[in-house]
């Protein structure tokens, strides 16, 4: 049986990521990357939102796969040809990619995530249930570059983009990961990708905002990450999850609001050495957390092809709510 290898691309250096978190505290409109989200309890956190019942993306684009995964397997390996490469971004569990195993038998699979640490178990189980697969998992940041070493995608390749995570990205944002996702098909291949689709406004409101609070839960964890990495003082009953649907740009949007006036305070510079700072937040005020757009089908095959995509398909559930959409690369 074959061993999983692992790489890690991309440092994790702490310095780093408190940097970049207290850039965000310090903008004029305060705001911090949804990439913050995910320590250990905000993934489980993830994991329990895809489990409400108002939140509709993850079992409806499972649906689908249900339905029509034959003709999206058919779809898919028409731009790859037999037994491509898959790289499969934001791998996490790699649960996904692993139910089209048997419908596209990729001669290798690279699961890419920010950290290889969170690849490793999901990988040694994969390679006791496909043991003549060739496993690799890769840790990189690829929402900032998304580059693989041209020995790992050395054929026809499949890049795997499951779930609604394209919408964490503004259209031009999208645009630039879309077109490094089609050089990594350097020998040809097919980009299958999921997009979360315009609907009711409650609908996508409570997707975002359930009466549960897990959500909410989900992003006042933000603060809790925002204290351990960068020493912040933030006190989570200060704060209050806010989620609305901004029609103009056709997406979610995720804030956390002060419920009243205070000062939040950190021990130094993130580099390491300084005097340290602080932000006051007025009663109101905002931090924003994530972005989520919404598309309209030919609207996201018309971001396909700016990245450079040529024959794009698309499939859906009857209700339209959702697009898993195969691009030939």
């Amino acid at each position: 049986m074959k061993a999983p290898r692992f790489f890690q691309l991309d440092s994790l250096d702490a310095g780093l990521l408190a940097a970049e978190a207290e850039a965000g505290l310090r903008a004029s409109a305060a705001a911090v990357s949804p990439k913050f989200f995910y320590d250990l309890l905000g993934s489980r956190l993830f994991d329990a939102i895809t489990e409400l019942d108002e939140y509709y993306p993850t079992r409806t684009e499972a649906g689908i796969f249900a339905a029509q995964g034959a003709a999206i397997a058919d779809a898919v390996l028409g731009g790859t040809g037999p037994q491509p490469v898959m790289v499969d971004l934001g791998a996490g569990s790699c649960a996904k990619a692993a139910k089209l195993f048997a419908a596209v038998q990729p001669r290798r699979y690279v699961a890419v995530d920010i950290s290889v640490d969170y690849l490793r178990e999901a990988l040694a189980g994969l390679q006791r249930e496909h043991p003549a697969v060739d496993l690799v998992g890769v840790g990189q940041d690829f929402a900032t570059r998304l580059a693989l070493p041209a020995e790992l995608v050395d054929g026809p390749a499949l890049v795997f983009y499951p779930g609604s995570s394209i919408g964490n990205f503004a259209p031009a944002e999208a645009v630039r990961l879309l077109s490094q996702a089609r050089a990594q098909c350097r020998q040809g291949g097919s980009l299958l990708i999921g997009a979360d689709l315009v609907k009711d406004r409650a609908a996508l409101e409570l997707a975002y905002d359930d009466p549960l609070g897990v959500t909410a839960a989900f992003n006042l964890n933000l603060l809790r990450r925002l204290n351990a990495l960068l020493g912040t003082d933030f006190d989570l009953r200060q704060w209050r999850h806010v989620a609305l649907f901004d029609t103009r740009h056709s997406r979610i949007e995720m804030h956390l609001e002060a419920r009243e006036t205070l000062t939040v305070r950190w021990p130094q510079g993130a580099a390491g050495s300084g005097e340290g700072g602080e932000r006051r937040f007025g009663a109101g005020e905002r931090i924003h957390t994530e972005n989520s757009y919404k598309w309209r089908a030919a609207g996201f095959e018309a971001l396909l092809h700016a990245a450079g995509y040529g024959a794009v398909r698309c499939f859906t559930d009857p209700q339209g709510w959702f697009g898993v959409f195969v691009a030939r690369a």
